[in-house]
């Protein structure tokens, strides 16, 4: 998906994150999916469908822990 890389902060649009900020912290290689964290959401896997990205984007990896991922998203 164009604008979907590491670091993309995105409004989640299924399940019951809906609606709530998350960022894409890593991609599974073999498929549509994405590593996301947020503050008050457990990381995990999403499907890209579930995801509506912003145009903002913060610097984080993998190894970036949820509580400087949500100084990054204030």
């Amino acid at each position: 998906m164009p604008g979907m890389e590491v670091g993309t902060v995105c409004v989640k649009t299924r399940g019951r994150e809906a609606g709530k900020r998350v960022v894409i912290v890593d991609f599974d290689a073999k498929s549509n999916f994405a590593v996301i964290d947020g503050p008050n959401i457990k990381r995990r896997k999403c499907n890209l469908r579930h995801l509506f990205p912003t145009n903002k984007k913060i610097g984080v990896n993998a190894k970036t822990n949820k509580k400087e991922i949500a100084e990054l998203l204030k």
